[in-house]
């Protein structure tokens, strides 16, 4: 694992020319771009889109490299070829990694500050193109150093069959988690041998759910700068509640995720919490048991309060004067809204860009699937997936554990929260 201090006194690379504000992707000579992704999957997005950008920009070639398997191994990778002088011209970053990337790589003048080439477009492009919180995504230390490409909050799925026998308006899901809760309540007592919420944070594959809670009703995991634990507060408090109560009051169990998944499609569990990326596997396990409805994540706190979103950025690490001209004008289009209604069609996920969501892009597309409109809805409530840094993985099984054992009884909410701080505490230092 390279740390921050060992990229910072490495060799130096050549400082980057300044950004250069650009309309057009550059000159007649052929420009090729070196560009990388994670997750070999999204090659059947990534390439299309290559295609279409090459369509209209036909002096601009772009070559992929071999594809990283995940965000992780992606992001070790880029901090290795800081070293070396061998960083892409674009990659695609994943948000939680994004805050420690931008850091190590400005501190050595390689990479792109965007906000220069955003301003350059015209006073009305951001506002036209992305809301706030979206654009903030790419965002560190209040310098634009990624661009929105992939992104994807949590929804709620649910059985409309199991929410009507509860006496509850299909056509109308709560927005509140006491809402949620009661509704769980009488779909367990409509149906003893269902579920009638699963939040199943005791066994989801990141702490992506567990973040929701906390984000949802105004709080945030991390301090600004990243160094300090920020969620022992109200918030915090009221998440964990919310956690044993999904076991307490809606007769959650504590099973594994994909048993979740599983049991819900064969109508075994009312409502259920997972990423808009799994709509067409969830679709898919139900097949035609009951008709599949989906809702955005009920928020607690109308202003402060928000959904972590997952997903990646595009970053501009280009070094000469052309190929940075040309970058931009790639991912302006890999951002823009032909690209993301190629994305979001193949995906489930939310489009990052606002104009996306017109009739001549994903209008159609969303009327036939209404279930992926959900995820669209919540593009005004996006905040960033917080990163925990180099001992993410292990904070996240310490925190499993201890969410696991308050949704369990063994632990009061209270007690909980406060092991919860404590070993995020201890982990990040021990980094």
């Amino acid at each position: 694992m390279l740390t921050r201090k060992q990229l910072l006194t490495g060799t130096g690379a050549a400082a980057l020319a300044a950004a250069m504000p650009t309309r057009r992707a550059a000159a007649q000579a052929q420009v090729t771009l070196d560009v990388v992704h994670a997750y070999p999957s999204f090659a059947r997005f990534f390439a299309p889109i290559a295609e279409e950008f090459t369509k209209v920009n036909p002096n601009i070639r772009i070559a992929f490299r071999q594809i990283i398997p995940n965000y992780d191994e992606l992001h070790q990778s880029l901090l290795r070829g800081a070293l070396t002088n061998q960083l892409p011209d674009v990659t695609f970053s994943g948000f939680n990694r994004l805050p420690e990337l931008a850091r190590t790589l400005a501190a050595r003048n390689q990479i792109v500050d965007l906000g220069p080439l955003i301003a350059a477009e015209g006073a009305n492009w951001a506002a036209e193109n992305f809301s706030p919180r979206m654009l903030a995504l790419g965002k560190v230390d209040d310098r634009q150093f990624g661009m929105p490409f992939n992104a994807s909050s949590p929804i709620a799925y649910y059985n409309p069959e199991l929410v009507a026998r509860a006496g509850g308006n299909p056509d109308a899901f709560p927005d509140s988690w006491d809402g949620v809760i009661a509704l769980g309540a009488r779909i367990k007592q409509a149906a003893p041998n269902a579920m009638g919420v699963s939040y199943y944070i005791n066994s989801f594959d990141s702490d992506w759910l567990w973040q929701a809670l906390v984000q949802q009703g105004g709080g945030r995991m991390l301090s600004p700068d990243g160094k300090t634990v920020a969620f022992g507060d109200a918030a915090g408090l009221a998440a964990v509640r919310l956690a044993r109560r999904f076991v307490t009051e809606c007769g959650m169990e504590l099973i594994g995720a994909d048993q979740n998944r599983q049991q819900f499609a064969t109508g075994g569990i009312g409502i259920i919490f997972d990423s808009p990326a799994r709509l067409s596997v969830i679709t898919g396990l139900v097949g035609g048991r009951f008709p599949l409805r989906t809702a955005p994540f009920p928020i607690t706190d109308k202003q402060k309060g928000g959904v972590p979103t997952g997903g990646n950025a595009a970053v501009i690490l280009a070094r000469d004067e052309a190929k940075r001209r040309a970058a931009w004008e790639y991912v302006k289009f890999s951002a823009g809204p032909l690209a993301q209604k190629i994305a979001v069609e193949m995906t489930g996920y939310l489009p990052t860009n606002r104009r996306a969501l017109g009739p001549e892009y994903l209008g159609a597309f969303y009327e036939k699937n209404p279930n992926a409109r959900s995820a669209a809805l919540q593009a005004d409530r996006s905040l960033p997936w917080e990163d925990y840094g180099a001992n993410g993985p292990r904070i996240h099984r310490a925190q499993q554990e201890i969410l696991t054992s308050i949704m369990r009884g063994d632990l009061t909410p209270e007690a909980g929260l406060a092991r919860l701080v404590e070993q995020t505490t201890a982990l990040m230092r021990a980094a």
